[in-house]
Formats: structure tokens, sequence, C-alpha cells
């Protein structure tokens, strides 16, 4: 993972936040704390380092200088628009058991965290003559600025399963890709409603690029799925677990580096 090079965290601070869908919280920061930051990575990812609830800016920022520890989970830029020095980053909304979604619960113009990143955008190139994207809420930032960012010729389908048909959103792709979303009411219980339409899908015999992210168990599935049975190249597929069911970020990110030498 590449992030910028830069002596501890940015301290971000929330311009607003609201529900964009049932849930969904953006958090719009703004301000120079985001000058510098590098054009054209909309869909990598950041580390954002969280406040104790309650706490003063002044009191963080000491800490960070101090070097104690803080909450640090992994998100996603959905946009950073330069010229304004605005960035939006989407949250699930799972309650307060889970220090991220606590502090976006509670976050309001005004409210400030670290920010560490972003990292390249995930699919920066696009060389396909067919596109698949796949993701679930936890990855829908993602998957929705690699559509937004496709030639505006691209033909392809993506597939996005959310909780409730009220977390649709509207997402700024070629009319030539097709989007369909799933309904899954409970993210705790595994799905395989996306393998099962992407095994029904009138699959094109030329070159295709695939975009998988979401949980792992479900996309250990379509990966095995997507390289052995279509046979799309590994060069043309980013497929990722971006989490997975009763795992916290630590312990997945630890079960990520033991199988990493695992192809399934």
């Amino acid at each position: 993972m590449s992030f910028l090079r830069r002596k501890g965290p940015r301290i971000l601070t929330v311009k607003e936040a609201y529900y964009l869908t049932p849930s969904v919280i953006r958090v719009t920061f703004s301000g120079p704390q985001l000058a510098g930051l590098p054009a054209g990575r909309d869909g990598g990812n950041c580390k954002l380092t969280l406040p104790s609830a309650g706490q003063t800016l002044d009191s963080f920022v000491q800490e960070i200088k101090d070097g104690v520890k803080h909450p640090v989970r992994t998100y996603t830029v959905r946009a950073f628009r330069e010229d304004e020095l605005e960035m939006d980053i989407d949250f699930v909304a799972h309650g307060t058991s889970g220090p991220a979604s606590s502090w976006a619960l509670s976050a309001t113009t005004g409210s400030f965290c670290g920010f560490m990143g972003p990292s390249p955008s995930k699919v920066s190139a696009f060389n396909a003559d067919w596109y698949f994207v796949a993701a679930d809420l936890s990855a829908l930032p993602m998957a929705a600025a690699t559509l937004e960012s496709m030639p505006r010729d691209a033909k392809g389908v993506a597939v996005f399963e959310v909780t409730s048909p009220k977390d649709r959103q509207s997402i700024d792709a070629p009319v030539g890709v097709e989007i369909h979303w799933l309904t899954h009411d409970n993210p705790m219980m595994p799905s395989v409603r996306q393998e099962q339409f992407v095994r029904e899908l009138d699959w094109p015999a030329n070159r295709v690029q695939v975009c998988v992210a979401g949980e792992t168990s479900i996309v250990k599935r379509l990966r095995k799925y997507l390289l052995t049975e279509k046979n799309v190249s590994k060069g043309d597929a980013y497929i990722s677990g971006y989490w997975k069911i009763g795992l916290v970020e630590e312990e997945h990110q630890r079960l990520k580096k033991k199988e990493a030498i695992m192809p399934f």
C-alpha cells in the first residue's frame, strides 16, 4: 500500500456530514490541510485516525504529536475536488460498536480526524472491450469512482449489493454500463446473490476487465469463478476483500496477510 510520505496524519476538518442513503453517511472535509493532495485518486484508499469521543482538537493534535495510539481504519476517497479543497468519504452506518461508524454518526461541522493517503486509484487503466464491476456497500465508493473514471464509451455490467432498495445511489457511469442493484438485508449473514447473478450473465468472448470488492467470503467465490472458470487475466482483475463477517479490521488484515500466498 503506497501512501504519501509525511510525518503523521493530516488533521482534517468536517464541512458537513449527512445521510446519503439510510445506510451511508457522507462526510465532506474541507480546508487548507487538503492542499497538496494529488488529484485523480478518487477510489484510492486512505487511513483515518479517529479521536476519542468528546476529545478537543488541541488534545487530539497533541496526542498525535506525542505518539499516542488512536483507532485507525481504512476508507475510500469517494471524490476529491482539488479546486475547492473538498473531499468526500462515505461511511457505512452500522451503529456505535466500531470507532469509525461511531465517529461518523456523531460528525458535524467542525468535527475532525487524522488522514493518511490516499493510495492511487484501484483501477487506473481501462483497456478492455467489456467491464464487470461488483461491490457491496463497503466497496461501493471505490466501485462508483471506478465507473465514473471509465471512458464514456465503455460497455459492461455492474452489480451492487445493498441492504435496502433505498440504498441505491446515483452514479455517473457510462451509458453502456448496465447497473443492477441486489438487496441483502442482513450483511452479517453470507450472501450468494452476486455469485448467482454473475453466473447467469451472458459473458462476452472478447477482453474483459473486472473490478470486484466487498465481504471476503463472497469475493473469494467470485475470484475463483472469474479467474478459473471465465479465464479473466489476473492483469485485468482488481479483486479484493474489504472486510470479513465477524472480524474487526485488524483481525481481517492479519487474515489477509496469512492467506496472501494462497491463490483462492
